[in-house]
């Protein structure tokens, strides 16, 4: 029942683009409106012709609209239109991660380009470090964010997607900017991305966040004390234009120190014993849905993914302490099964099971009925989803 569900839709990196830039008119001219540059590109990455993407691109810059309205009212539009239209089923992984694919290569050759502005000379503002968060494989906002901060003047060091947080501290402390950019999509990475905000903040750099996994509000930035949060790239340079303080007196630490709920331990032991959660979980859905005892290797090995990645974003959800964190990531995946021709009854009893092995962790059976809570109450035709988790 499961067998097309979570493990598919969670790492695609659907609409990675979301929430970079404002949607403005661009101020340049002769190219035609940002709704014909935008037809175009789009038009154009979902041909998978690159050519004619650059065409797109570069044709405007030509003219005179500038890289960041290029970057932030041309190509993000479309990005998030890929993930929007992966997400309602009408394009397939593979075109989407090729229309994701052309998008980076165009910015990479934009940032060949002079693209600062004038008077805005490379390291005039300041140096910026940007990365990924260890383990995050979606590292198309962070590169729109990088070259947005070029154009702005600042020397920017651009580390790219899934960076180590050790390699990470040791960069910062040999290289020492201004700030470090932090980007996350996927609200899994919110643990790793505590430690390296700590750890970077006791060598007395500020760090700013941004992306998905720190919710539409921000409210896991502040969670995890972050010094500054930005929605989209325009807003992060804007933010930095203004100067975010050094943090003072910041000393490494231990999570329990910012989030007091951890000392339960339900979230370690959750992440320690994910495997054999996943192993009895899926023994317990055969007892519940016995179609799965006629599953093919390979519609269980799937099956295993999805079941993996709910008790991952449970985990998440107990180190955040933040059942919306949860219930949306369900209540999102609903949407995305029920697209594609698969009930969204299917992960009621994910959950139960769940529930059954976890019977003595009173957080995460509180997840747990809350999600089955917000799965009861889903309606039977529910919109379309939108591109990415909902944090």
């Amino acid at each position: 029942m499961m067998h097309t569900a979570i493990g598919t839709v969670s790492g695609t990196g659907a609409g990675s683009g979301e929430g970079a830039g404002s949607g403005a008119e661009p101020r340049g001219g002769g190219t035609g409106s940002v709704t014909q540059l935008r037809t175009a590109l789009w038009r154009a990455v979902t041909a998978r012709d690159e050519r004619a993407a650059g065409k797109v691109v570069f044709g405007a810059l030509d003219v005179g609209v500038t890289s960041e309205e290029v970057l932030l009212d041309v190509i993000v539009p479309v990005q998030v239109r890929v993930g929007a239209e992966w997400a309602a089923g009408r394009i397939g992984v593979a075109q989407e991660h090729a229309a994701t694919a052309i998008h980076d290569r165009i910015i990479a050759a934009m940032a060949h380009r002079n693209t600062a502005d004038a008077g805005c000379a490379p390291g005039t503002a300041g140096s910026v470090t940007v990365a990924c968060v260890d383990g995050e494989w979606h590292a198309l906002p962070a590169r729109i964010l990088a070259e947005v901060l070029r154009g702005r003047g600042y020397e920017v060091d651009f580390l790219g997607a899934q960076v180590p947080t050790p390699h990470l501290v040791a960069h910062m402390h040999r290289t020492a900017p201004d700030l470090l950019a932090l980007s996350s999509s996927l609200p899994t990475r919110l643990p790793g991305a505590h430690t390296a905000i700590t750890a970077v903040q006791a060598l007395g750099i500020p760090v700013l966040v941004g992306g998905a996994a720190f919710g539409r509000d921000g409210r896991h930035a502040r969670l995890l004390g972050a010094d500054a949060w930005a929605p989209d790239a325009r807003a992060a340079a804007d933010l930095l234009g203004r100067g975010v303080p050094r943090p003072r007196g910041v000393t490494a630490h231990l999570p329990d120190d910012d989030l007091p709920h951890l000392t339960d331990q339900e979230y370690t032991l959750v992440v320690h014993g994910k495997a054999r959660l996943v192993r009895n979980t899926l023994a317990g859905l055969e007892r519940h849905l016995p179609v799965m005892r006629a599953y093919t290797d390979a519609q269980r090995e799937r099956t295993a993914e999805d079941v993996a990645h709910v008790v991952d974003f449970l985990a998440a959800a107990l180190y955040t302490d933040d059942v919306r964190l949860f219930t949306g990531f369900l209540d999102w995946t609903a949407g995305i099964l029920e697209v594609r021709g698969v009930p969204a009854t299917a992960l009621g009893p994910a959950l139960v099971v769940l529930a059954e092995e976890l019977m003595d962790f009173p957080r995460a059976l509180r997840l747990l009925e809350r999600g089955r809570a917000v799965l009861d109450a889903r309606d039977p035709r529910p919109p379309v989803p939108g591109p990415g988790t909902p944090a």
